[in-house]
């Protein structure tokens, strides 16, 4: 009897570590994806979340609330945003993802010329993946472009949502939005925002020899510069 009951014992013992081991394992796991997910929103504050929520809900990426809260549908968008993009499909928004968004990292967000320093970065970007072979009146072409976007109801009011619009510009498609501008974008930028604009107010551009929309080819051309029509 004694050796029964000892036997008893030790198999309830064993059980008891085998599942104390268990619970263990499972709640280290449950602190490291915790401890990720903090990490993660801790990078940011509530107010820069609801701007990238904001931004990707508006290009498409997002369909949750604006609620500031760095979950789970907000990585996956931020991870959907970075691989059309050509960035790395982390779900962190760094420097370069929040550059792609168009917004600063920096806790003083209310600074203007922080804003419009982003504003020209970004706008060189664009400039140089799209126009970086054009004649310089062409490369401002191309940011006025962009900027009577930002200034018509069609559009997103943003140089950032004008640029990241699903299928608006090829650069972004094709990841050439990456590259880093020269200085010619930098003063074609510039000269765009300080109102410059070779294209008398045209929404539209693209080249003949490789356009195949029937649609841009319905546009009323304003003036052609370089290699590109612009249209209303």
């Amino acid at each position: 009897m004694t050796k029964i009951i000892s036997r008893s014992l030790k198999v309830i013992i064993a059980f008891f570590l085998m599942f104390s081991s268990f619970m263990f394992c499972s709640l280290q796991n449950d602190y490291n994806f915790l401890e990720t997910n903090v990490s993660v929103e801790a990078s940011l504050t509530t107010s820069q979340v609801k701007t990238v929520q904001t931004k990707l809900k508006n290009w498409g990426y997002y369909t949750g609330s604006v609620d500031g809260i760095y979950g789970t549908k907000t990585k996956n968008a931020v991870k959907n945003f970075q691989k059309k993009n050509g960035l790395t499909a982390d779900g962190i928004v760094g420097k370069k993802t929040a550059a792609a968004l168009g917004m600063s990292l920096n806790s003083n967000t209310k600074n203007s010329s922080s804003s419009s320093g982003n504003d020209i970065y970004l706008l060189a970007k664009c400039i140089h993946a799209e126009a970086r072979g054009e004649p310089y009146t062409g490369q401002v072409a191309i940011g006025a472009v962009i900027l009577n976007r930002v200034s018509s109801s069609k559009f997103p009011n943003t140089i950032s949502g004008v640029i990241y619009q699903p299928y608006a510009f090829t650069a972004v498609n094709d990841g050439q939005i990456n590259l880093e501008p020269n200085q010619s974008a930098y003063n074609a930028a510039r000269d765009a925002m300080n109102g410059w604009d070779p294209t008398y107010g045209a929404l539209y551009y693209y080249n003949p020899k490789t356009a195949t929309s029937s649609w841009i080819w319905s546009r009323t051309v304003l003036v052609t510069i370089g290699n590109h029509k612009f249209a209303i």
